[in-house]
């Protein structure tokens, strides 16, 4: 039954390839590239780069997610329809079966997602509705891309389990929101960025189910210079500062799927320029600056649940300082890492006896002014840092990476590309 299924599957993607192909979705400009070369998904592809794209393995984080790559795709096409050799929507539905076509879709990997919305109006209709997505998380196949901008306008995403580029369009251009302090926050199936225009708050909101920037909904007390981390597609950011500067306690929740925000309790203290991170289900804001010169070395812990917070003492020490970039923190199964700027070593959070343990060396690479400009952040199952070279010329990034649960530590270089060699702002996309 399973390798009937399986045939099936391929012949309907086989099918779809050769009779459909001459549907083209402009909305959507994926690049990718195995070979570090990046090139339009929208265009037309011949047979066998299409076969070769659906053949692709699965993330390994997933190891029980169904393959697709063992089909046959050189089976006998179903029989066409219509004496131009076209099928309709309708057509596909009723050959293949609306519950197949979306079981197969459910299986392929998000960046080849351009492909497919390029092949039918129903395909393009179930990436952008963001059905596919929904149906994604309640299965548990979730890719992780790490996102980042080395460039006032542009973005660019990589995908550090196949190893590809993905091109994000350009934000729209505007020009005292570029100059101003902005924040970046990943959350579903968004890419938030917060920033100041003239004396208001902004906020540009990207999506993967459209591949386009549009505003996005500012919060209930905007703020900038804030501590965030997202669960799914529910996000919390806290603290920061207001329009007049004055440091804030406030709270709020965002839902991707509504996207409204809620309000929450205030903090204990008041802190800016923090940082935040989810981590047994709890959010944790993690040091900051209670003004201008006081160094807050303590952490705070909300309990969704219960809908309180919690001051841990000492808990961010010595990972930032006056002049420096906020804790540089993620979390990676449960575990809190940080990237120490100042000592350019790992360290791993202790929450038993609430102290840090020195793991090791950060990548030679990670060059970084007091922290600022260097990315730290989990993708998944890995802890990724992101830098430009020392003395590079004419800019290149590169991208490290280390699985704690693979051993001793060992930053393993994944990617590297010309590009700007300072990270303005890095989030992490898990749908």
């Amino acid at each position: 039954m399973l390798e009937g299924r399986s045939c099936l599957i391929s012949r309907a993607f086989r099918s779809c390839c050769e009779e459909e192909s001459n549907w083209h979705c402009m909305d959507y400009h994926f690049h990718e590239s195995s070979d570090k070369k990046k090139r339009p998904l929208d265009e037309e592809l011949d047979e066998q780069e299409i076969e070769d794209r659906v053949k692709r393995n699965k993330s390994p984080q997933h190891p029980d997610t169904p393959e697709i790559k063992d089909t046959d795709l050189s089976l006998v096409n179903l029989d066409r329809h219509g004496s131009d050799g076209d099928y309709s929507d309708s057509s596909i539905v009723s050959r293949l079966g609306r519950e197949l076509i979306v079981s197969c879709l459910l299986h392929l990997s998000r960046s080849d997602y351009g492909v497919v919305a390029s092949l039918s109006q129903m395909f393009r209709s179930l990436i952008r509705s963001g059905e596919l997505y929904q149906l994604r998380c309640k299965m548990c196949i979730v890719e992780h891309w790490v996102y980042f901008s080395c460039s006032v306008l542009e973005w660019e995403a990589y995908d550090p389990y196949r190893g590809r580029w993905i091109m994000v369009p350009k934000m729209p251009p505007t020009e005292s929101f570029m100059c101003s302090d902005k924040e970046s926050l990943a959350v579903g199936t968004e890419l938030l960025l917060f920033g100041k225009e003239v004396n208001s708050y902004i906020v540009l909101r990207y999506s993967i189910l459209t591949n386009s920037w549009s505003p996005g909904v500012v919060m209930n007390s905007p703020r900038c210079l804030f501590g965030s981390a997202s669960l799914g597609e529910k996000a919390i950011v806290a603290g920061g500062t207001n329009a007049k500067g004055d440091i804030l306690s406030s709270a709020e929740l965002y839902n991707s799927q509504t996207q409204t925000w809620e309000t929450l309790p205030c903090m204990n203290q008041a802190r800016k320029m923090c940082s935040g991170v989810f981590m047994d289900g709890k959010f944790y804001v993690i040091g900051g600056m209670a003004d201008n010169t006081k160094v807050l070395t303590c952490g705070e812990e909300y309990d969704l649940e219960r809908g309180s917070w919690r001051v841990i003492p000492n808990m961010s020490a010595g990972l930032n300082g006056a002049n420096g970039a906020p804790p540089l923190v993620a979390v990676v199964n449960n575990e809190l890492y940080a990237a120490h700027y100042a000592d350019k070593e790992l360290r791993k959070y202790d929450k038993t006896n609430n102290i840090w343990v020195t793991l090791g060396r950060l990548p030679e690479s990670s060059f970084s002014m007091n922290g600022w400009g260097l990315a730290f952040r989990a993708c998944g199952e890995r802890l990724i840092v992101i830098g430009g070279t020392r003395g590079s010329h004419g800019g290149m990034i590169e991208l490290n990476s280390w699985i704690p649960n693979e051993g001793p530590l060992e930053w393993k270089m994944i990617a590297s590309k010309h590009s700007g060699s300072f990270v303005y702002n890095c989030a992490v996309m898990g749908c």
